[in-house]
């Protein structure tokens, strides 16, 4: 059995281990934190170099959603005119050949029976044939002109059209002036637009929360603001911004179909981009000249985009009053509903005085504001006597009845 002393010894040992070991790690840190103290530089310059690595990122994710959806967008458009560019080209064919032969035989009755007896009853059967012919060619996509083999005025599958049809397909915009005919075409489309539209969402989703934040920041930057603001709100003052800043960029967007379709107006082209952005997509206005479509489907996806955000900024808006006018609380609602509930049957001025109540003050108010506040109670008490006295002066209505006897 080992004795007091060797004990002592023992737990001596071990406590003085115990201290040593913990020495050890103090140094260790210390070390450590002479190695950060004289290296802060270096890892300052590596925080900022990685705070810019992870801006260019985001901006890459950005730009890299929008060039995602272009190529899809692109490659649907090629893979829509291999389907549909062969069945286009025999249906215009077709037309082409009914109203030539129609023409032809029209021509044959006028110069072939010119001493017939119904000559007018024939030429009147073979003109009205004739023209339903050129009627079902104009409205299928052919020139009426005869000189030139009654051309195509523009290919409506294009490479170009083509594409710009696929970005209306994706954005659910759907002009509807060229659709998929073929049964191999509209099962691609559904394929397509069941894969595509989710990915458009995102897409528009994401650079709408692009432009959120830089309304926010321009917001905050902004060096003075007007002060009709104070009267309308800041943040209702952002969404009038936000809306004039989508004025301007339709307003753009009109100004360049101006330069490129020749029979469009400023309005045309501004009532153009307006039933676009928020696609509604009548189709009674849409661009034929195929040599800028593929800026056109840029323009939409951004400008949808930018529609969204704007859209969603005055609907919060919309939605913060509404949240106001639910949450008001005090003795001026509780007024107000009263007043709603005795409608027509006149106004209570018990139930005013007790509902318009003076706030109470408390003690540790300074003595200055004494004077304010007995001002304010002796308006509010002349306020309530005038309603009393205006309810009490009212005039007395005479009933009076005037009846026959039969005396």
């Amino acid at each position: 059995m080992p004795t007091k002393a060797a004990r002592s010894a023992a737990d001596y040992d071990s406590q003085d281990e115990a201290n040593t070991e913990l020495l050890e790690k103090l140094k260790h840190l210390d070390r450590h934190v002479e190695a950060v103290e004289s290296g802060g530089g270096g890892l300052c310059s590596r925080s900022a170099a990685c705070w810019q690595s992870l801006k260019w990122k985001s901006a890459l994710n950005h730009i890299g959603l929008l060039v995602s959806l272009s190529i899809y967008c692109g490659v649907g458009g090629l893979i829509f005119r291999h389907l549909e560019r062969p069945a286009e080209v025999e249906r215009l064919t077709q037309l082409k050949d009914v109203v030539k032969s129609q023409r032809e035989r029209f021509m044959s009755t006028i110069l072939n029976n010119t001493e017939v007896n119904n000559l007018n009853e024939l030429l009147s059967f073979e003109l009205a044939k004739y023209e339903a012919a050129v009627q079902e060619a104009a409205e299928g996509g052919l020139l009426i002109v005869a000189d030139k083999d009654f051309p195509e005025p523009y290919e409506r599958w294009s490479i170009l059209q083509a594409v710009f049809f696929s970005s209306t397909v994706l954005t659910t915009i759907g002009y509807g002036n060229i659709v998929p005919v073929t049964i191999s075409g509209r099962v691609f489309c559904i394929c397509f637009a069941l894969i595509g539209i989710p990915f458009t969402l995102t897409v528009i989703a994401d650079w709408g929360r692009l432009f959120a934040s830089a309304v926010s920041v321009f917001g905050k930057h902004m060096p003075t603001k007007p002060k009709f603001t104070n009267f309308i709100g800041k943040t209702w003052f952002y969404a009038i911004l936000a809306v004039g800043f989508l004025g301007v960029y339709l307003a753009a967007g009109a100004g360049l179909l101006l330069l490129w379709e020749d029979d469009w107006t400023f309005f045309d082209g501004f009532y153009f981009c307006f039933i676009t952005m928020t696609t509604i997509g009548f189709g009674d206005l849409v661009p034929k000249k195929p040599n800028y479509m593929l800026l056109c489907t840029l323009y939409i996806l951004i400008g949808l985009a930018l529609t969204s955000t704007i859209i969603e900024l005055v609907r919060r808006q919309y939605a913060t009053s509404w949240a106001k006018l639910q949450e008001l609380s005090g003795p001026m609602a509780e007024t107000l509903r009263r007043l709603g509930e005795t409608a027509g049957t006149g106004l209570d001025y018990a139930t005013l005085q007790k509902s318009v109540s003076m706030p109470k003050w408390s003690s540790n108010k300074k003595n200055e504001h004494n004077s304010d506040i007995a001002a304010l109670e002796a308006i509010t008490n002349a306020i309530l006597k005038e309603v009393k006295e205006a309810q009490n002066s009212k005039p007395k209505v005479l009933q009076i009845v005037i009846y026959e006897s039969s005396v």
